[in-house]
């Protein structure tokens, strides 16, 4: 595979996304592993003693649940595993706290859905707690809600939810710790001859036959789908590393630039892929029309867009949409996520930020569009 000298690519990461698998978390099924997730937890706590932000998603809470049932097979009954995973998660949430918690840092549960990312709404108000969370020095630790979810919502693997969450928060890039080396060009337990892939192009075709062929995108568990998680992560300018979780200090090491584990390095950076994104759009909801002032510091000044710049609201848009912005001349100038809907922003033209939670009886964010969910289109 192509050597491209990429060591600085988790050296320089600010945010990272941490994906740990249920064999590793649990020992194999035996139960919550305490000592490996202490460890982790450390590294976790180092990496943001250096200013990082972290985020763990974590497998486990259906292994837990069996051990703490006694049960010794996996129920296939989708209730009985439900169950394992509202009784497994109680356990599971309270050792990363433990473990956190002895090392000087606040912890989070967050429960995911499919259904929670794929509602704009709900994905905006997902991304908005992690990023808060994120802000006062708290580690989201995130799995898939099991107790919830049914065949036709569920994620599949974590491997998926680590690449979706990578995606939410724009992180710049996703640590899998599994337990394997990396990625080798064949199955080396079938194949002697198979050679370790140090670093590759993330969405490289040819890594998902290296992986055992080619597989949905909602496959469940194995090296497949830790490719296609780090295809899906580069689509927001994340690249993955593919590393063996009990490798010492493997986060640590990893940020100081070291090789460990498979570099799958995403091709378009994480602020190019997010406005492309944003200018692609061909058919927008709707439009926010600006006064003078306001297109000098949107445009010349890189400010957000405050509600008491806005002249008129054109269209029918919900939260989350990706709107324009005019002068008011009606010439576009710049697009981005809007932080309201259309029926919001009427009631909150020219008026000031402070009044948003008086109108509206609630406050989501003070500006209408953020700057760095604004892109310039002229």
């Amino acid at each position: 595979m192509a050597n491209m000298s990429s060591s600085s690519v988790l050296r320089d990461a600010r945010r990272i996304v941490v994906k740990v698998g249920s064999s590793l978390v649990t020992n194999d099924g035996r139960g919550l592993d305490e000592a490996a997730i202490g460890e982790w937890c450390r590294q976790m706590a180092q990496l943001m003693r250096d200013g990082r932000e972290v985020i763990m998603v974590s497998s486990g809470a259906i292994a837990e649940g069996m051990k703490r049932l006694g049960w010794t097979v996996r129920p296939k009954a989708i209730q009985e595993l439900q169950a394992a995973a509202a009784v497994g998660q109680m356990g599971l949430a309270q050792m990363y706290e433990t473990k956190l918690k002895l090392n000087g840092l606040g912890s989070a549960q967050v429960l995911l859905t499919h259904a929670d990312l794929a509602d704009r709404e709900r994905y905006l108000n997902a991304r908005s707690t992690l990023l808060t969370l994120l802000k006062l020095g708290v580690v989201p630790v995130i799995n898939e809600n099991d107790t919830v979810v049914n065949d036709e919502i569920k994620f599949g693997d974590n491997d998926t939810l680590g690449a979706l969450v990578a995606n939410l928060v724009e992180a710049d890039a996703l640590v899998i710790l599994t337990d394997q080396k990396g990625l080798f060009t064949a199955d080396p337990r079938k194949a002697p001859n198979a050679e370790f892939v140090h670093e590759a192009r993330a969405g490289d075709a040819s890594l998902e036959a290296m992986a055992g062929g080619a597989g949905s995108s909602l496959g469940r568990g194995g090296m497949i789908t830790k490719i296609l998680a780090a295809k899906r992560a580069a689509g927001s300018g994340a690249s993955t590393v593919i590393a063996w979780g009990r490798e010492p200090d493997a986060l640590i090491r990893l940020t100081q630039g070291e090789a460990i584990g498979t570099l799958l390095v995403a091709q378009t950076q994480k602020n190019q892929a997010r406005k492309q994104w944003m200018a692609d759009h061909l058919q927008l909801r709707g439009a926010v029309v600006v006064d003078a002032g306001a297109v000098v510091k949107v445009r010349d000044q890189g400010k957000s867009l405050l509600p008491v710049g806005m002249v008129l609201v054109e269209g029918d848009f919900s939260r989350g949409d990706v709107i324009a912005l005019r002068d008011e001349r009606g010439v576009e100038f710049a697009r981005g996520l809007a932080n309201y809907s259309s029926s919001e922003a009427r009631l909150l033209c020219r008026r000031p930020s402070a009044d948003i939670e008086k109108l509206l009886g609630y406050a989501a964010e003070p500006e209408m569009l953020h700057r760095d969910n604004l892109v310039l289109t002229r």
